[in-house]
C-alpha cells in the first residue's frame, strides 16, 4: 500500500490525514511538537488553535458561513468535531480549544491507517507528500522549501489576544449581553467605559512598550489580526468605532449605552476563561497587565495567557504552485496557511482539498476543480491565479466570487443569491465526482442544523 507523508499536525494536516485515511490511504503524519515547539503553540496536541478560538460566522449567507456549509457537505472530518466543541458565541462558531484539540487528537490516534511520528522534518520527504507545516513552519524546513521553490519567502506579523480567569472578573461592573439583546443574557461579557476611562486607556495603550519595537508598515500586518495598539494609532476613536463599539449595549448601572465597551468571549464550555475580543497585541507582558487592568471590571483580573505576536511565513503560491497546490514536477503539495489561505476554516478546507487531489493522483483520477462560484472554490482560484499580484494572505470573502447575472441587488439579497448559486454548483460537482466523494458526503446543512 502506498503511503502518503503529511508534515504538520495543525488544522490542515489533521484534516488531510483523516480525509485520506477515510478513503483507505495509509498516512505517516509528522508533528514536531512537543519535541520541538513554536513561538505560539502551548501543547503537543493536534489542531491546536494559537490565536482566537473563533472560526467565524455560521450563516450560509456570509462567506465564512458558506465555507462551513460547503465543507460539511463535502465530508470534512474536523468541522463536525469543532461543532462538538463549540462554546456560546452568538452567530459564530467558537470552540473550547482544549476540547477541540482533544477530539482531533483522539480521532487521529484511533485511526489505524495513520502512523504518528513526533519528530521535526528537516528535508523534503520522498514519495507523495503534503507539507502542512503552517505559517510557523520550522526554519530548517522552510529553508529547504525556499531552496526547492527557488523563490524568497514572504511573511507578515500575526498576533493573539490574552485570556483572563473568569473568577477574577468584577461582575458588579461587567455585564452579560449580546448586542441588541436583553440585559443579563447573551454570549458575551461587556466591560463598559465612560469617556474619561476610554481616554485614559487610549493614552496608556499608545505609550506602552512593545515586544517588537518597530514602527510597522501596513503591509507587515495581516489586516484581520491587527494588534489593538496599532489600530489605536490610526485615530483616537478608532477602537470606539471598531472592536470597542458600544452599539446595541446598555450598561445596567446607568441604563444608557456606554461610551465604549470591551467584549469578552468564553474560551470554554464551563466559561471559566474569557478572551478579550479584538485585543491581539504586541505589548510586553508586564505592559499588558498594567494597561488592560485599566479596563473597568478587569482591575484585578488574572491572566491565564498573555497575548503574543509572531512572524508568519508563506509562499508565493500563484507563482510556485499549480492549481492543485502541487510543486510542479514533484509529488509534493502544500496545504494550509503556509500557502497564504488565511484563517482556521480556510486551513481545514485546504487540508481537505490536498487530500482529495493527492487521492486523485494515487488513483489516476482527474484533479479537483471546485466551482469558482463557491466560497472555497473562489479562494483556490485567487490563490493559484498567476495574475494575483502582489500575493497576500486572504480569507474567503464574496469579493472573490464571480458577479451575478442580472440587475443590482441590496447586499443581503446579493449574499443570499451567492449562497444559493454556490450550493447548486457544488452539489452538481460533487454528484459528478462520485470517484472522490461517494459515501463520504452529508446532506447540505441548513443554518438551523448548525445552531
Amino acid at each position: 500500500m502506498e503511503r502518503v507523508t503529511i508534515v504538520g499536525g495543525g488544522l490542515a494536516g489533521s484534516e488531510c490525514a483523516l480525509s485520506l485515511s477515510r478513503r483507505g490511504v495509509a498516512v505517516r503524519l509528522y508533528e514536531m511538537r512537543p519535541e520541538v515547539s513554536s513561538p505560539a503553540h502551548h501543547t503537543g496536541k493536534f489542531a491546536e488553535l494559537v490565536c482566537s478560538n473563533s472560526l467565524k460566522s455560521l450563516r450560509e449567507d456570509s462567506a465564512a458561513g458558506l465555507l462551513k456549509h460547503e465543507l460539511l457537505y463535502m465530508g470534512s472530518s474536523l468541522l463536525p468535531l469543532a461543532l462538538q466543541a463549540r462554546v456560546p458565541a452568538g452567530g459564530a462558531l467558537a470552540v473550547d480549544r482544549d476540547v477541540f484539540s482533544d477530539l482531533v487528537t483522539s480521532a487521529i490516534e484511533a485511526e489505524p491507517l495513520i502512523e504518528v511520528v513526533h519528530q521535526e522534518v528537516r528535508e523534503l520527504p520522498e514519495g507523495p507528500c503534503v507539507i502542512a507545516a503552517g505559517p510557523l513552519c520550522s526554519d530548517a524546513l522552510f529553508q529547504v522549501l525556499s531552496d526547492t521553490i527557488g523563490a524568497s519567502s514572504l511573511s507578515f506579523f500575526d498576533a493573539a489576544a490574552p485570556i483572563v480567569d473568569a473568577a477574577t472578573i468584577d461582575r458588579s461592573v461587567v455585564f452579560a449581553q449580546s448586542r441588541y439583546g436583553e440585559e443579563g443574557a447573551g454570549d458575551y461579557l461587556n466591560c463598559p467605559m465612560d469617556r474619561e476611562e476610554y481616554d485614559r486607556f487610549m493614552t496608556e495603550l499608545l505609550g506602552a512598550r512593545r515586544v517588537i519595537g518597530k514602527d510597522f508598515e501596513q503591509k507587515d500586518l495581516f489586516s484581520a489580526c491587527q494588534p489593538v495598539e496599532e489600530v489605536a494609532r490610526t485615530g483616537h476613536d478608532s477602537l470606539r468605532f471598531g472592536a470597542l463599539k458600544p452599539v446595541g449595549l446598555t450598561d445596567p448601572r446607568t441604563g444608557r449605552r456606554p461610551w465604549a465597551a470591551v467584549q469578552l468571549r468564553a474560551e470554554n464550555a464551563a466559561r471559566t476563561a474569557y478572551n478579550l475580543v479584538g485585543f491581539q497585541t504586541n505589548l510586553a507582558w508586564g505592559e499588558q497587565k498594567r494597561v488592560f487592568s485599566l479596563i473597568p471590571g478587569l482591575e484585578h483580573a488574572e491572566f491565564f495567557r498573555y497575548g503574543v505576536m509572531h512572524r508568519n511565513s508563506f509562499v508565493d503560491t500563484p507563482r510556485v504552485l499549480d492549481r492543485t497546490f502541487r510543486l510542479p514536477g514533484t509529488s509534493i503539495r502544500l496545504a494550509g496557511q503556509i500557502t497564504g489561505t488565511e484563517g482556521y476554516t480556510e486551513a481545514i478546507a485546504s487540508g481537505l482539498i490536498a487530500a482529495l487531489n493527492t487521492y486523485a493522483d494515487l488513483r489516476g483520477l482527474p484533479a479537483v476543480d471546485l466551482p469558482r462560484t463557491g466560497a472555497f472554490g473562489s479562494l483556490v482560484a485567487y490563490a493559484t491565479d498567476p495574475l494575483t499580484s502582489p500575493y497576500q494572505p486572504m480569507h474567503v470573502n464574496f469579493g472573490l466570487v464571480p458577479p451575478l447575472d442580472g440587475g443590482r441587488m441590496k447586499k443581503k439579497e446579493r449574499y443570499a443569491a451567492y449562497a444559493k448559486r454556490a450550493r447548486r454548483d457544488l452539489e452538481d460537482y460533487v454528484t459528478a465526482r462520485g470517484d472522490l466523494f461517494d459515501g463520504l458526503t452529508g446532506p447540505w446543512p441548513t443554518d438551523e442544523d448548525l445552531q
